[in-house]
């Protein structure tokens, strides 16, 4: 049985966690089943939106350097 949203206690730095993880896919089962029956999805939607922002940035300043180094000519 699941618990309900308002009631869930996980923190936003185990959502964190959680979300960085599942951008690897590399998640146990067990692991898996806690964060269903924790996380509050509100955290899990922000935590994933911070994700791809920071991954979205990365991938930004790593085409930069590289167009910059000269490498990519």
């Amino acid at each position: 049985m699941t618990t309900p949203v308002l009631q869930r206690k996980g923190s936003f730095i185990r959502t964190m966690k959680a979300v960085g993880w599942s951008f690897f896919g590399v998640r146990k089962g067990s692991d898996y089943e806690k964060d269903v029956n924790q996380l509050n999805p509100v955290h899990v939607v922000i935590a994933a939106v911070i994700g791809v922002t920071l991954f979205i940035g990365f991938l930004l300043l790593l085409v930069n350097w590289v167009l910059a180094s000269g490498a990519a000519k």
